[in-house]
């Protein structure tokens, strides 16, 4: 749809961004170049959104989008790089290893600390001209009209209306933005949550990441600088709170029974944190003036490590969607430019979701048939090279269609 006479309002933004965590701050920074005015949205003040104590696994895909942007040099030198990912079923002694020449790449992804990406996306954005950054801000009402929305916000404790031709949902699993437009969610809740934590190994990590799948739940093991690394450890609900009401003795040697007892004496570094997971689809990504990213529009296990980067790939694709539509003085808000992205990345969300979601039943338990059958899968994975590469390339993001922003 062409911009018409009627839609030359007089507009404070052509897009606001609810939610200035990584994913919406990504989107903000892939639109520098856009010609597009930019208003993200963040409720929490920066010194308390960047002290979160979580790192993720960021994929090899997602670290092109960053050094598409821009940001990549400044990320890299303080992220770990792995050079190796084992994957295991619980101590079964048959482990199936990936090495980048497998790919033909340097690595196989990275281990980013969420206060080195978010305050190297802050720092950028001060840099765009084209992005007012609102914080403390909160979203009271949006009012979506044919040609623009209204949005009611208390800013720096004062009441402010802003008006935008799109509406951006950035704001997580609980958008308030998705429950306020009606928008419905399919998925389930499961039976676990995971225990995070910071540990200092006596013995150097030498940048491998491991995934081991024990019929409580999969284990992921990923490896920081410094010679730290993070655990990403599932449990049934009771048992992961229990876990991180242990002891600390008691917490670090089950730590060193579950890890094989490779990394010798563990240190606990900070507290031990724990989230429930789910898995979570929204019917759909789009509405007139609306579109969701990242986590308001899905959701899925930590297992693999996927989910924060199906958020910077929606992030991209929507970047690219509205910079094109600008280019072709389209309207950005109109729902048949928002269709592209939802098209583009609803489906390729699925693929991801459900492979989560197939691991982690087919590992969490020690029904006899479907321990042969994974035993056989791990067995492929090990000796069949196209199965093999096909694996890797889901799980570093080389699989399905690549942002623009990654081929720069």
């Amino acid at each position: 749809m062409l911009l018409t006479p009627t839609s030359e309002i007089k507009l404070d933004y052509d897009l606001a961004i609810v939610g200035g965590g990584i994913v919406g701050a990504t989107l903000a920074a892939a639109l520098k170049d856009s010609g597009l005015s930019v208003a993200l949205i963040e409720a929490q003040v920066e010194s308390v959104s960047v002290a979160k104590g979580r790192a993720y696994a960021i994929s090899l895909l997602s670290g092109r989008i960053f050094d598409g942007i821009g940001i990549w040099d400044k990320i890299e030198p303080q992220i770990t790089t792995y050079q190796q990912v084992q994957l295991s079923d619980a101590d079964y002694p048959k482990i199936v290893q990936f090495h980048p020449p497998e790919l033909g790449t340097n690595g196989l992804g990275y281990t980013a600390e969420h206060r080195v990406l978010l305050t190297v996306l802050q720092e950028f954005l001060q840099t765009c001209p084209n992005v007012s950054y609102l914080c403390p801000a909160e979203v009271i009402k949006a009012d979506y009209q044919k040609d623009f929305v209204e949005i009611q916000l208390r800013l720096n404790g004062e009441l402010k209306t802003i008006k935008t031709r799109l509406l951006v949902g950035a704001d997580g699993a609980k958008s308030r933005i998705r429950q306020a437009a009606g928008i419905k969610t399919h998925g389930w809740p499961y039976w676990q949550s995971c225990v995070v934590a910071t540990i200092k190994p006596e013995k150097p990590h030498n940048n491998v990441a491991y995934e081991r799948f024990w019929p409580s739940g999969p284990m992921g093991v990923l490896p920081l600088t410094e010679n730290r690394f993070q655990i990403v450890w599932t449990w049934p609900h009771a048992e992961a709170k229990a876990m991180q009401e242990l002891d600390e003795t008691e917490f670090l040697q089950k730590l060193e029974y579950y890890t094989g007892g490779k990394f010798g004496k563990l240190e606990l570094l900070g507290d031990r944190y724990i989230f429930p997971v789910q898995l979570m689809q929204c019917d759909r990504y789009t509405l007139p003036r609306l579109a969701l990213i990242g986590d308001a529009a899905h959701g899925c296990h930590p297992v693999a490590g996927q989910g924060m980067n199906l958020g910077i790939r929606d992030a991209a694709a929507l970047a690219q969607i509205l910079q094109t539509a600008q280019q072709n003085g389209e309207d950005i808000g109109n729902i048949q430019v928002l269709k592209h992205y939802e098209t583009w990345r609803k489906r390729e969300n699925w693929v991801i979701l459900g492979f989560t979601d197939f691991l982690d039943r087919i590992f969490s338990n020690q029904f006899l048939p479907l321990v042969i059958i994974r035993r056989f899968g791990l067995w492929m994975l090990r000796n069949i090279t196209p199965i093999k590469k096909y694996a890797l390339q889901l799980m570093t993001g080389l699989r399905g269609r690549p942002p623009q922003l990654s081929q720069m």
